[in-house]
């Protein structure tokens, strides 16, 4: 920090400038390419959902291909920037940056964008990545059920452009925080796949296991139900409990006695209910890991529930078809149902023809049982670790911004 300081006093004594975003970076939205042109094929591609789930600040690695149809779309080179512009929510992290420092020539999808430069490409993304841009950023979102960055609102932002040298020594601070939670993050990532192994060798009822199991469809043993038509505007301070689709994804562990948000009593009067015990599954999602994930509602009131829901009577241990849920064999047989590009829904009529190996309700309780205690056992272990990761995150957030404040040159 002493070193950035003498850098700053010495190159800028006077302040820095700000300048344009569409006059420091050359912006260019990306076309063509969804989901259904992914294949086999050896040319690398990028897709903007892509950047809110496999991709952090650095792409180092591409993960996904096409034929000769990508060449249609836009072509990217090393250090240039990638956002992308559209989402179903804010909170997805609309417009968060990610360097493309990869060798190859790769393409890149619609509902992205190139941001080309002559910059220090990590300076510019930490600068786009901060609470001072985030800011202005959502001042140029626009949309409802989908939500959209506009590039050329986006490109009259004005960010700090201190001399390369300021920007690589901030890069190097800013990348060591990075690093460092990157590994508690791997480790917490550890954890969690002991427990889905351990979850999944639970649920698989092989055929030659001797546990008595019926493999029946999901609307054989359940009423499946569409979920309301409740929406984030009309959340109020207190009233009914109301469950709403995106914090099932964010919010919710697999369980819940108490809701986040209610509305209030003439908005519940147009709703759908969960009950105790009922399981509410969001049928929505921008990728097929996160479409049907599920809460079990345990609280003694009833909850409305929104739309892009299922909500899911049984007579069954709800536990136990929620750990279902969230298996390798379920997400096998909900891929064939799943359809959409940009965004992934399974119907609840598809997900009825879903297939659930049944067992007696007291083999239910005693596998449900079992993974209770292994997941508390599994939080216990990592329990310092969300924790830490947290304290990093502040604190990088914390520095990114301290580091990326500057003096405005007049």
């Amino acid at each position: 920090m002493s070193r950035l300081d003498n850098l700053i006093k010495e190159k800028c004594p006077n302040g820095v400038k700000f300048i344009e975003l569409g006059k420091v970076c050359e912006i260019t939205k990306g076309r063509g390419l969804s989901k259904s042109d992914k294949s086999t094929g050896d040319i690398p591609i990028i897709l903007y959902g892509e950047l809110y789930t496999t991709y952090g600040n650095y792409i180092d690695r591409i993960f996904s291909s096409a034929s000769e149809i990508a060449k249609k779309s836009l072509l990217i080179a090393k250090n240039d920037l990638l956002l992308p512009v559209s989402s179903t929510t804010k909170e997805a992290q609309i417009g968060k940056a990610s360097v493309y420092r990869v060798e190859n020539e790769c393409y890149l999808g619609g509902d992205a964008i190139r941001l080309r430069h002559e910059q220090n490409p990590g300076f510019l993304m930490y600068a786009i990545n901060s609470t001072y841009f985030e800011k202005q950023k959502m001042k140029c979102v626009s949309g409802t059920t989908i939500n959209h960055l506009s590039p050329s609102k986006l490109s009259k932002i004005k960010i700090p452009i201190p001399p390369l040298e300021i920007q690589n020594e901030i890069v190097q601070i800013l990348d060591n925080f990075a690093e460092l939670t990157a590994e508690l993050t791997a480790e917490l990532s550890n954890r969690k796949k002991q427990y889905e192994y351990y979850r999944d060798l639970l649920l698989n009822f092989d055929a030659n296991e001797q546990r008595e199991v019926r493999w029946l469809r999901l609307g054989d043993i359940a009423t499946i139900l569409r979920g309301g038509s409740l929406q984030k505007k009309d959340f109020v301070e207190s009233g009914v409990p109301c469950i709403h689709y995106g914090q099932i994804y964010t919010r919710y562990g697999m369980k819940a006695n108490k809701t986040l948000t209610f509305i209030n009593k003439e908005t519940a009067l147009k709703q759908r209910f969960a009950e105790t015990n009922d399981i509410v599954m969001a049928v929505t999602s921008e990728n097929l890991e996160d479409v049907c994930k599920c809460v079990v509602w345990l609280g003694s009131e009833k909850a409305a529930v929104s739309g892009h829901t299922a909500i899911i009577k049984h007579e069954q241990d709800a536990r136990y078809l929620a750990y279902y849920f969230g298996t390798s064999m379920f997400f096998a047989q909900k891929r064939k149902y799943a359809h959409g590009t940009k965004v992934i829904e399974v119907s609840p009529a598809k997900l009825a023809d879903i297939v659930i190996p049944t067992p007696p309700i007291e083999v239910q309780r005693e596998i449900a049982d079992k993974l209770d205690r292994f997941s508390d056992l599994s939080s216990d272990i990592s329990e310092g670790l969300p924790a830490e990761i947290e304290a990093r995150k502040k604190q990088y957030e914390y520095y990114r911004d301290k580091l990326l404040t500057f003096k405005e040159a007049k």
